[in-house]
Formats: C-alpha cells, structure tokens, sequence
C-alpha cells in the first residue's frame, strides 16, 4: 500500500511563499506521475501541478510563474514551491501519485494566506 505524507502547509501573508513536501513509501519513479490538488471550501479538488515520469510538466494557468513542482528521487519527495501567494490559493492541498490507473492520496495540509 502507497502512502503518501504531505507537509509544510500553514497560515501565510499574501505575497509570501511556502514550500510543500509529500514523502512517499515507495520510489517516485515507480509512478507514472505526481503532482499536487488542491480543494477549496465548497470547490471541487482541482489540479495544481502534476510531473509525469519522463519529467514533463503541467500547471493549472492560476498559478503558472508562481508555483514550482519538483522532485527528489533519493527522497522520494515531491515539493510544491508556492511564490507570490494570493488570498485565492487558500485551500486543503492534496499530493496525489498515479501508478498503472490508481490514484493514491496524501491526507491533505491546509494553506491559508491573508489578504
């Protein structure tokens, strides 16, 4: 069984930055992608960043130039470098990880930025 820790989420000033980690129990190339959801109250989960395994990239256009996704395969982490936040990026965010059509998920780490 997959499991997926997310970490580093808190309460922040518009314009700060935080950076998220979600530590997997299995090597990250041993997925077909991750990436990161969020979900705001009453929205439905939407995705932020996903990184496929051949390295290429994908960002929901809200947050193209202010976030970064990344990995460390000897970590088997994946981050979400979060810049330039806005009120509107408050939400739960969700790392997820795909293998052979099956989604595993984290628990969640809550983002809250002040305006």
């Amino acid at each position: 069984q997959v499991q997926l820790v997310e970490s580093g989420g808190g309460l922040v000033q518009a314009g700060g930055s935080l950076r998220l980690s979600c530590a997997a129990s299995a090597r990250i190339f041993s997925f077909n992608a991750v990436g990161w959801y969020r979900q705001a109250p009453g929205k439905q989960r939407e995705l932020v960043a996903r990184i496929r395994s051949g390295g290429s990239t994908i960002y929901t256009d809200s947050v193209k130039g202010r976030f970064t996704i990344s990995t460390d395969n000897a970590k088997n982490t994946v981050y979400l470098q979060m810049n330039s936040l806005k009120s509107e990026d408050t939400a739960v965010y969700y790392c997820n990880a795909l293998r052979n059509y099956i989604d595993y998920w984290g628990q969640g780490t809550q983002v809250t930025v002040s305006s």
